[in-house]
């Protein structure tokens, strides 16, 4: 299944909303908009696309009703997520965690470029498998150009099969939070994660932060 989401936030009137397929979203205040799973989505073969453009002296902060759950398919174990985001006002993404369960695995794609005035907040959580189950398998890549110049290139493997993975001890959940222009954090408790584990903060050059995260599970 294909499932596509445009939004489109313009300033002094509510986000424009087109959406086909296994997501819908709904508008919930004049400046937020929620996703909602319409079908079981993703199942292996899904591709899920999301474009969002917040245009000059806008905002819009974008939430999801419910966390998202990623299922092998019939044919093939492998479900994918690309955003394509255009930031010039102001945006704010902060959606429940992807669980990749059983023998799942999830690909997600973060294209952003952000403009002289845009300033984002965009946390991403994932846990691998359900309770129980240490299977599963996602990669996230994030790619930030200000103003059309290279400001991150970040990529996380997680789960069976990664880099890292070590039946042992290997984390099985990841949280990542990018601050622009901004490169203070506060803590609070909707980082869902264990206090006794030190979130990584860096810098990043050209301005604002990415706050990274892993552990065995997400607390919240």
């Amino acid at each position: 299944m294909l499932s596509e989401v445009l939004l489109v936030a313009a300033p002094s009137r509510l986000p424009r909303i087109d959406c086909r397929g296994g997501i819908q979203a709904r508008c919930t205040a004049p400046d937020t908009v929620h996703l909602v799973s319409a079908a079981a989505t993703p199942l292996g073969g899904d591709t899920i696309e999301i474009r969002v453009v917040v245009e000059r002296g806008a905002r819009l902060r974008l939430r999801s009703a419910a966390a998202t759950l990623a299922l092998p398919g019939a044919r093939t174990p492998t479900s994918d997520t690309s955003w394509q985001v255009d930031v010039a006002g102001a945006l704010d993404v902060d959606l429940q965690p992807t669980v990749v369960a059983g023998a799942a695995r999830h690909l997600s794609t973060v294209a952003m470029n952000v403009h002289a005035e845009g300033r984002v907040r965009f946390c991403e959580r994932v846990q691998i498998g359900r309770s129980g189950e240490r299977a599963g398998f996602w990669s996230g890549t994030l790619h930030v150009d200000q103003r059309e110049r290279p400001l991150l290139r970040h990529r996380v493997e997680l789960g069976a099969g990664s880099l890292a993975d070590d039946d042992l001890g290997a984390p099985r959940a990841t949280v990542s939070e990018l601050r622009y222009p901004t490169t203070a954090f506060a803590i609070d408790s909707s980082f869902a994660i264990d206090s006794s584990q030190r979130p990584t903060v860096l810098a990043l050059a050209g301005g604002g932060a990415l706050r990274t995260w892993q552990g065995e599970r997400l607390t919240g």
